[in-house]
């Protein structure tokens, strides 16, 4: 048996030219087909930013309104006069000649859950009497007033952080730019009175000058 292996035909050198050309058409036309899906030919880069921008949510914060208090689940509500202890305070309770009185006011919320009140100047109203007469009104003369809306948690006291002084002086709307009558002393008695936002104090303060 003979071992010699047959001869091996060669082709001509136009056949490998041929075989290399289909070859690299092939590749050609794999990489233009991967171009072509990446690149997405006919989208411009405004539509790209278009089609991003449509699943983005979209922030209305700044043009919805604020829930109201009352509206809100967690938001507290207006304070009620039957949950609130309005309390007129002196610094004393007698006076010797020439010492002048020193008024505020402690607001407590005696209901179970925090509510707001509007404690400012221009909620206050402090008010002195003797007898049935009424010889001081902060208001009277009252300048620059102010709201201060505040929130009042249960059977946490707040106090007047600066008292107001009250110059022993009847006052009224037409004596705010002169002088003013001193009030009756040597032993008389006053009441202080204060209503915040409305609510009147629970009772009143007795107070003497001398």
């Amino acid at each position: 048996m003979s071992t010699n292996q047959p001869p091996v035909r060669r082709h001509s050198p136009a056949v490998y030219r041929r075989r290399r050309l289909i070859v690299l058409l092939g590749v050609i036309a794999v990489i233009a087909a991967i171009v072509l899906i990446i690149v997405r030919p006919g989208a411009s880069q405004g539509e790209e930013r278009a089609a991003d921008s449509a699943t983005a949510p979209t922030d209305t914060s700044a043009t919805s309104s604020p829930p109201s208090a009352d509206s809100a689940g967690t938001g507290t509500t207006s304070c009620r006069p039957d949950q609130l202890t309005i309390e007129a305070v002196t610094d004393k309770t007698e006076y010797p000649e020439g010492e002048h009185p020193e008024l505020s006011v402690t607001i407590t919320n005696t209901g179970g859950s925090p509510c707001t009140l509007n404690a400012g100047t221009a909620a206050q109203v402090f008010t002195v009497t003797s007898g049935d007469e009424v010889y001081w009104t902060s208001t009277d003369c009252q300048t620059s007033p102010s709201d201060a809306e505040i929130t009042l948690e249960p059977g946490d006291p707040i106090s007047s952080s600066v008292p107001i002084i009250w110059d022993r002086t009847r006052s009224s709307t037409d004596t705010c730019d002169g002088p003013r009558e001193a009030v009756p002393a040597d032993g008389a008695s006053y009441h202080l009175d204060v209503t915040v936002d409305g609510i009147p104090s629970t009772t009143s303060k007795q107070f003497m000058l001398f």
